[in-house]
C-alpha cells in the first residue's frame, strides 16, 4: 500500500511509480470516482472525444483546401506506410 502526504493546500503529489501503474503520463488527466463509503476509485480518464472534435483540431492549420482525389491518395499512402 502506498501511502501519501496532503499537504496544507489540500493538494497530494503521486509518486512516479503510482503514475507508471496506472498508465498515466505527463499532462495527462485522471479520474477520481468517489463512493458513498468514503473511498475513491482513482484511473487514468480516457479520452473519448468525437471525429468532429478532431476535425475541430485541424481547423486553421492550413491554407491549402484539398480535393477528394488528394485526400483519398493521402490516405492510401498512409496505410501503405509512405509519407
Amino acid at each position: 500500500m502506498t501511502t501519501l502526504t496532503v499537504t496544507a493546500r489540500g493538494q497530494v503529489t503521486l509518486r512516479k511509480d503510482v503514475l507508471q501503474h496506472l498508465g498515466i503520463r505527463p499532462g495527462e488527466k485522471i479520474e477520481l470516482d468517489l463512493l458513498p463509503d468514503g473511498r475513491g476509485i482513482l484511473k487514468a480518464a480516457r479520452l473519448t472525444g468525437t471525429i468532429d472534435g478532431f476535425v475541430g483540431l485541424l481547423a486553421r492549420r492550413t491554407n491549402k483546401v484539398a480535393t477528394i482525389e488528394e485526400i483519398n491518395a493521402a490516405i492510401a499512402q498512409g496505410w501503405a506506410g509512405k509519407k
